[in-house]
């Protein structure tokens, strides 16, 4: 299985032959910003598929942000091209949890915890978070998975 850093970059070639430019230079940007990221520090680093998906989130947030900052000002043109590039970046980051979806895999965590001859209560919210977050690993919005299991732990 290829890495998303690898699918990256096979797909600049792809999008070169495709004459798709918006897409190409996306890309482009997207992987100069991972470069960017793992040399930058004392020591060059490996950006692993977790890492890169988290940057291609940030990626896309921020071009949706700027997108209604433009839209916001009249310029929808500008609006577009941003949106436009944020799908091309959404387009690599894993399928999105529903929040059924989360609440089962809390209820899950908790009932293991239960098992374990642990009572979950508020004060056990990092034990019931851990697991959690790994598990769920970006594909739902963090305050909102907090949201979740502090309603259920009390």
């Amino acid at each position: 299985m290829t890495s998303l850093k690898e699918r990256l970059h096979a797909d600049v070639v792809t999008h070169m032959k495709e004459r798709n430019k918006t897409a190409l230079t996306t890309v482009r940007n997207v992987l100069g910003e991972i470069e960017t990221r793992e040399k930058s520090g004392k020591t060059p680093i490996e950006l692993d598929d977790a890492q890169v998906t988290s940057l291609l989130q940030k990626e896309a947030a921020k071009r949706r942000e700027t997108a209604k900052i433009y839209a916001d000002a009249g310029e929808a043109e500008r609006s577009a091209a941003e949106i436009a590039e944020a799908e091309v970046i959404e387009a690599y980051l894993p399928r999105a949890l529903t929040a059924a979806e989360v609440e089962s895999i809390v209820d899950e965590v908790i009932a293991g915890l239960r098992s374990e001859g642990v009572e979950p209560g508020p004060r056990q919210l990092g034990a019931v978070m851990k697991p959690v977050t790994s598990r769920i690993a970006g594909r739902f919005d963090g305050k909102a998975v907090s949201e979740i299991v502090r309603g259920r732990l009390t």
